[in-house]
């Protein structure tokens, strides 16, 4: 390679540093908040969607809007229906038999019934009229 082929060569990267440069500018930050020192006119669009996007309610999130006489009706539901499936699941596959029965607590009736196929559970809802039925086969 001779002296101009060199001389070229390091010529072109400052030429392209030179026409490049011409063709930048500034990067500025320019904040949307006017708490930090962004336009004022951003503030309504921005508490908007703050408000939008808030899923805390009062009722929820305060212990005191409780009724605790509802807390000790629900927590009473979930231990009889535990112990009602305790009580199947151990006579089902333990070495009792299943005795029909019924029960009746708030909006709910429950029947247990044991057939030839297993024992079918039936969870009626009086207030919707929903109804469930689970079946638990013999062994």
């Amino acid at each position: 390679m001779n002296v101009t082929q060199k001389s070229i060569l390091l010529l072109l990267p400052v030429l392209f540093g030179l026409f490049t440069s011409a063709f930048t500018q500034d990067l500025v930050y320019r904040p949307k908040n006017p708490a930090f020192g962004g336009s004022p006119a951003n503030f309504s669009w921005l508490i908007n969607s703050a408000n939008t996007q808030n899923l805390f309610t009062e009722e929820r999130s305060s212990p005191f809007n409780r009724d605790p006489l509802a807390d000790f009706e629900s927590s009473l539901k979930r231990q009889v229906l535990s112990q009602l499936t305790r009580d199947v699941v151990l006579s089902q596959f333990g070495e009792g038999s299943v005795e029909e029965s019924r029960f009746e607590f708030g909006e709910f009736t429950i029947d247990v019934t044991p057939g030839p196929d297993g024992v079918e559970i039936r969870i009626f809802n009086i207030l919707t009229g929903d109804e469930t039925s689970i079946t638990i086969p013999n062994f």
